[in-house]
């Protein structure tokens, strides 16, 4: 059923490595480990951890997973404040006169460190007072190596090129979803006859298929790994401050690929609904068939999913005089591979076979992994929900951070990948735009086209013949 929601090395499992000793000359310094890897510690202790020195720089795992678990404790830019201030004491920035050998084993250091932060959370950046500290920091050290300003203008042209991409897939994300919204009220009002449908914008499965995976694709690289953060932050009873999200979470862009994943349901089940005749239902239905049969094969399970769901619906499922010209064997070998059962134990194993194959492929085509996105979401709520963000002794619980990390990080891997297959404007203008049916609509065109069974429908077919047709 539609859902509702309740650089690479960084990211890929063999690069994760959970095993992050404290530099030398801090000792433990506040961080507590347990057989080698680190489970807590105070906040302060891991923005500590987190600094760089002339003869130290935090492990990227590290960096991945404090950067996107610090913002449930503090706000990005007093995490950098505090950051570029622990460097300024640290490195005696603010003597007149520098030691510039120290600064030139220093500043590298603190430059690929923010250059990481702004690749891999574009979005923090977004604040002024973020880019003023950048600046203020490079301003400290520059006079030691003019190199530095030209360093810190190739990471804020980037970070603007990236925020500019960014930005400009979330206007269009709006405009399509206000230009469905009106398509559906005018739709649902006056329902016109469909000039177009699927099968006259494109009738080959695998083509389809490709153009869905696009779409997922598209959607998915406007997700920040941020978001998985803010999607489930709430009040922390053992924390005495609120949490930095607790007023505004920022999922814009999480929840917009929900509801791609709900409109693709609808538009699977108004393509199915729609034909007046069963020969041509059951052609709609065999299609998509093979169409979710293709989305497996390629690696998009989302878009497979959501196939499987929009021809699972009750206005779908109930054609029971359409369902019998179709040829089943297929339809039910991919249900098997998404039942449910066992916690989605074969889906699960589907994905792991298709995230192995990204992990050795040689070409795009053999990397793409796009997750049952609601399921992915669900797990990592579960993570949350089982464990405390903090300890009783108030320390941040970091080995649930590892593990979140470890989720988001090989889901931000799968992301990057980009579509080898050619676009074809026409169809994914239609797959976005084409009018789609409520729930209702649904009920009704399902009853017009096959006629209810029993009083229960014959009532609802007769209310809504009323409310949507104006007809008794």
């Amino acid at each position: 059923m539609p859902q509702t929601l309740s650089s690479t090395s960084m990211f890929t499992p063999s690069g994760f490595s959970p095993h992050l000793q404290p530099p030398k000359e801090s000792d433990q310094g506040g961080l507590i480990f347990q057989d080698g890897n680190l489970t807590s510690a105070s906040l302060d202790a891991l923005i500590q951890h987190l600094v760089p020195t002339t003869e130290y720089y935090p492990e990227k795992a590290y960096i991945f997973t404090f950067l996107l678990s610090s913002r449930l404790f503090i706000e990005p830019h007093d995490l950098l404040s505090r950051l570029c201030h622990m460097c300024i004491e640290q490195q005696n920035l603010n003597d007149p006169v520098l030691d510039k050998a120290k600064v030139r084993k220093f500043g590298p250091k603190i430059l690929q460190l923010l250059t990481e932060w702004a690749e891999t959370f574009p979005y923090d950046f977004r604040e002024e007072k973020m880019v003023a500290h950048v600046k203020g920091m490079i301003h400290r050290i520059a006079s030691c190596d003019e190199a530095y300003w030209k360093t810190m203008n190739q990471l804020l042209q980037n970070l603007n090129q990236k925020l500019a991409s960014l930005n400009q897939g979330e206007e269009s994300i709006v405009k399509v979803n206000a230009s469905v919204s009106d398509k559906l009220v005018a739709y649902k009002s006056k329902p016109p006859p469909i000039q177009r449908d699927i099968l006259s914008i494109c009738n080959d499965p695998y083509t389809l298929a490709q153009q869905l995976t696009h779409v997922e694709l598209e959607q998915l690289s406007h997700i920040g790994p941020e978001e998985f953060v803010q999607a489930f932050v709430h009040d922390d009873p053992l924390d005495s401050t609120r949490t930095c999200f607790s007023e505004q979470k920022k999922t814009t862009n999480l929840e917009a690929y929900v509801k791609w994943f709900n409109r693709l349901c609808y538009l699977v089940a108004t393509e199915i609904c729609m034909p007046a005749k069963k020969k041509q239902r059951a052609q709609v239905i065999e299609f998509f068939i093979d169409v979710a049969r293709e989305c497996f094969n390629i690696g998009n399970f989302n878009s497979l999913m959501a196939i499987i769901s929009g021809m699972n619906m009750s206005p779908v499922s109930r054609l029971k005089k359409t369902w019998t010209k179709v040829k089943t064997a297929k339809f039910f070998i991919l249900e098997h591979q998404m039942d449910p059962t066992g916690n989605f134990y074969n889906y699960r194993t589907a994905l792991r076979g298709a995230a192995h194959r990204s992990l050795t492929a040689h070409s795009n085509r053999e990397k793409i992994v796009i997750p049952f996105f609601s399921l992915l979401i669900k797990d990592i709520y579960f993570l949350n929900e089982g464990c405390a963000n903090r300890l009783p002794n108030g320390h941040v619980n970091f080995e649930k951070f590892l593990e979140l990390a470890k989720q988001v990080g090989e889901f931000m891997t799968w992301k990057q990948v980009e579509c080898p297959f050619e676009q074809d404007r026409s169809i994914l203008h239609y797959l976005h735009t084409a009018p789609i049916f409520t729930e209702d609509g649904l009920y009704l065109a399902s009853y017009e086209s096959e006629s209810p069974e029993n009083q229960v429908e014959k009532d609802r077919w007769k209310s809504l013949r009323s409310t949507i047709l104006g007809k008794t």
